[in-house]
C-alpha cells in the first residue's frame, strides 16, 4: 500500500508551480509534473488525502496521453523509471508512478470543456434559459440525459478562483479565430474518440476539459 504523499517540500524540493493536486519542477527544457495525494473539489483542497490516489490519476492522464498520440501531439515524454533525472533518482521509490517528464509548452488561456449529458453547470443552465453556452437543445430534457450531440463549452483559464464561462465567439476573440476554430475541432474529436472507448469499457464520460499549448510554435 503506498504511503500518503501531500507535498514535494517533504523531500527538500521546491516546486517552479503547486497546483490543486500536481505540483511541477523546472528542469529547464523539460518540466517533471507530480502528481500528489491532495483531494481537490471545487476549487478547494481539502485537509489530508487519500494515499495512492496520486499515482492513480497520473497512471490514468498518461494512459490517455498515450492513446492520443496517434492521431494528436502531446507534451508526454516519458513516465519510465530510467528516465527519472539523475538528481531526483535518490527519491525515486517515493515518487515512483507519481510523475511524468513533459516538454514545456506555451499555454492557450481557455478551458476546452465539452459536454455529452445533460449534467452540473449545465443542467443548472438549461433549466434557466433552454441553452448551454449558445446551443439552443430541444425542451424537456431531463437531468443527466443523453445531449443529441456533445457540445462545445469553453471558460476562461484563471489563476485564481473559478474559471468563467464564454461564448465560442468570446474564445476566438481572445485566441483568434484560426486558434478557436482548431480547438473546438481537436476538443470534440478528443472526447468522441475517448467516450467510444470508454463504452467499450463500461464507462460514460460525462463531459470532461482539455488544455491545449504551442511547443516550438506549433
Amino acid at each position: 500500500m503506498p504511503s500518503l504523499f501531500i507535498s514535494l517540500d517533504h523531500l527538500g524540493l521546491v516546486p517552479a508551480h503547486r497546483g490543486k493536486v500536481r505540483e511541477t519542477l523546472d528542469l529547464g527544457d523539460r518540466l517533471l509534473i507530480v502528481t500528489t495525494d491532495r483531494i481537490s473539489a471545487f476549487d478547494c483542497v481539502l485537509p489530508g488525502g487519500l494515499a495512492g490516489k496520486g499515482i492513480l490519476l497520473n497512471q490514468l492522464s498518461a494512459f490517455w496521453f498515450r492513446g492520443l498520440v496517434r492521431f494528436l501531439p502531446t507534451h508526454l515524454l516519458s513516465t519510465e523509471d530510467a528516465d527519472l533525472p539523475v538528481e531526483l533518482r535518490p527519491h525515486a521509490e517515493t515518487l515512483r508512478g507519481r510523475w511524468m517528464l513533459v516538454r514545456k509548452a506555451e499555454r492557450v488561456p481557455i478551458e476546452c470543456v465539452v459536454r455529452g449529458y445533460l449534467a452540473g453547470s449545465g443542467w443548472s443552465e438549461y433549466q434557466a434559459t433552454g441553452s448551454i453556452a449558445g446551443h439552443a437543445l430541444p425542451g424537456g430534457l431531463r437531468e443527466f440525459d443523453r445531449l443529441p450531440r456533445p457540445i462545445f463549452t469553453p471558460t476562461t483559464k484563471e489563476e485564481t478562483g473559478h474559471d468563467q464561462p464564454i461564448t465560442v465567439a468570446r474564445m476566438a476573440a481572445i485566441v483568434g479565430t484560426e486558434v478557436a476554430g482548431e480547438l473546438e475541432r481537436r476538443s470534440l474529436e478528443i472526447f468522441e474518440r475517448a467516450s467510444a472507448y470508454a463504452q467499450t469499457r463500461g464507462v460514460v464520460i460525462v463531459d470532461t476539459k482539455f488544455e491545449f499549448g504551442a511547443i516550438d510554435g506549433a
